[in-house]
């Protein structure tokens, strides 16, 4: 299947995609919502309730403007790069799970208990989520000759 085709099917199928699902794909983090789906030997992650996927639009929105210049991240609307947006949404659900205190890294219960300590996603503490944006590295694949030499 071409890209083309593939991203048409996806759009048709998956009418409600889930905002972080890079992270759920790469499993930095978990969605109790989350719906998994497979298309074309890939899968797909759509969000099973409609409010929640609005409240994680909101904070993806968020960790993007907060994090602009900090991951030097172009105006929205413009295609970033995949390592970015998973330093973004990786980092950015890590530093919110660091922020609340908590063990969990379900997205919906770290937006419920942000939303219950604080009622506004604008007042959790930016400084610290970002930081922990900058911080976040993915997991490296060994090289070759590390690997062959280990053998």
């Amino acid at each position: 299947m071409d890209e083309r085709a593939f991203h048409l099917s996806r759009q048709n199928l998956n009418g409600s995609p889930c905002v972080f699902e890079q992270a759920l794909l790469a499993n930095g983090a978990r969605c109790e919502l989350a719906r998994r789906q497979a298309l074309a030997e890939r899968e797909v992650i759509s969000c099973s309730l409609e409010v929640a996927r609005i409240n994680c639009a909101t904070l993806g929105n968020l960790l993007h403007e907060r994090a602009t210049f900090a991951l030097r991240l172009p105006r929205p609307g413009v295609a970033i790069a995949h390592a970015k947006v998973m330093q973004l949404q990786c980092g950015g659900l890590h530093g919110l799970q660091k922020a609340l205190g908590g063990p969990a890294m379900d997205v919906h219960v770290m937006l419920g208990q942000a939303q219950a300590n604080g009622g506004s996603l604008l007042d959790l503490p930016w400084g610290e989520i970002v930081s922990q944006i900058v911080a976040w590295r993915s997991r490296r694949r060994p090289s070759a000759s590390k690997a062959q030499t280990e053998v």
